[in-house]
């Protein structure tokens, strides 16, 4: 599908492993022969087909023209990359994940058998579990239970009951995520490690850990998918850029990722090529990474940086996170998720800023970080270098809400073209 609210318009596209079809380089190279001055290039998160991405281009470059200053003159390109699609509208969409994770066609299908059936014996939920396993590939990279996330190789039915209460918190309250994690496991959740099968039997019960397994299963995508973004980011958009920056050097590239794909365009940096500087912005949307990602110390490991530490210093402008407490998605699931990557002991660390994610509170411990409200930067524009946190509360009510002409604007300002 081709975006039809902005022209001209090119797609990007990467498979797993950040390998695309020849000649991607070259077709934005061309948009600088077309008069075009600046890029813009969006990416999708989790969740999203390649219909639906695309769908989403349309929708978020559509107010650009109306916020790009006089005299602009931009050319704009959606990338696309398999984040693997689990919906629960109408049904889950199993055919759809099954098409992103090759060669894993039937552990799928006996995933969604045991969800379907919900059948009350121990051995049930660990055979989910090793399924689960199988599904994100822990086997074949060799980790080892100390090294694969804790969700993954922990007790199934501890780890299920988490879920659960996780799921039933977000659904029933917005206590935020100290109600999430004040149910902890031993609030009616479940089981402890060892439990026998006779304490499944209780129909409540069973059916609350399968709510739980099911969110697992929605962890598991989630654990996939952000290695992914990484990898896509890393090896396919970074390398893409550095070409592009030898090729049409004059075009000035301003980076725009949604969720997880704020994650890959911040690894874009990673893959950058030393001495490329065509970057000139980069602004994260509700981004689904560590808020410390570009921190060169940890306030709780001083002897440790971000994943990401210091990259920030490959934008020739500045990068940008907006965030919102409005965001559910990544107050609840994303610092559960990171946190039983390391510790499957409890929920209670919710409410530990360790796992929260930048586009819940925005950049963290990074030095001469601007922090910034959405009307403040909308009157006054932003820095020319640096990281900003932009709080966009104001517009944003939820994890997916992105599509909005102040934040088109931000993203104008941000590259100096509004």
């Amino acid at each position: 599908m081709t975006v039809t609210s902005v022209e001209p318009y090119r797609e990007v596209v990467f498979d797993k492993d950040g390998h695309g079809p020849a000649g991607q380089a070259a077709a934005l190279a061309e948009l600088a022969r077309r008069g075009c001055a600046d890029l813009v290039l969006f990416t999708h998160g989790w969740n999203n087909s390649p219909s639906v991405a695309t769908g989403l281009f349309d929708r978020f470059f559509q107010p650009f023209p109306g916020v790009a200053g006089p005299g602009a003159r931009l050319g704009y390109a959606g990338l696309v990359w398999p984040s693997m699609m689990f919906s629960d509208e109408p049904v889950p969409d199993y055919s759809a994940l099954a098409a992103t994770v090759p060669g894993r066609t039937a552990v799928v299908a006996r995933l969604a058998r045991l969800l379907e059936e919900e059948p009350a014996e121990e051995a049930a939920f660990a055979e989910f579990a090793a399924l689960l396993r199988e599904l994100t590939g822990l086997e074949e990279e060799g980790l080892v239970a100390a090294e694969a996330p804790a969700f993954l190789v922990g007790d199934p039915l501890t780890v299920y009951a988490m879920f659960a209460d996780a799921r039933e918190s977000e659904e029933g309250a917005e206590g935020g995520a100290g109600a999430a994690g004040a149910a902890g496991p031993a609030g009616g959740a479940g089981p402890a490690s060892g439990a026998g099968a006779e304490s499944l039997f209780g129909g409540d019960r069973v059916k609350r850990l399968w709510k739980g397994a099911k969110e697992a299963l929605r962890q598991a995508t989630y654990y996939t998918m952000k290695r992914r973004a990484g990898v896509v980011g890393e090896h396919g958009l970074g390398p893409l850029l550095g070409e592009l920056a030898r090729t049409a050097s004059s075009l000035r590239v301003h980076l725009v990722g949604h969720s997880f794909g704020g994650r890959l365009v911040a690894h874009a940096l990673r893959g950058l090529p030393a001495g490329a500087r065509n970057v000139k912005s980069v602004t994260v949307l509700q981004g689904a990474f560590s808020h410390y990602a570009f921190a060169a110390r940890l306030p709780h490991a001083p002897d440790r940086g971000g994943s990401l530490r210091d990259l920030q210093t490959r934008v020739d402008g500045p990068l940008v996170a907006c965030h919102s407490r409005h965001d559910t998605a990544l107050r609840v699931f994303y610092p559960l998720a990171s946190r039983l990557a390391r510790d499957d002991e409890s929920v209670l660390g919710l409410a530990d800023p360790r796992w929260w994610a930048v586009g819940y509170d925005g950049v963290q411990s990074v030095p001469h970080t601007s922090a910034r409200t959405l009307s403040a930067v909308l009157r006054e524009g932003l820095p020319g270098a640096g990281c900003v946190s932009v709080d966009t509360a104001e517009v944003v009510s939820e994890h997916s809400d992105i599509c909005h002409a102040e934040l088109a604007a931000v993203v104008a300002r941000a590259g100096r073209f509004g």
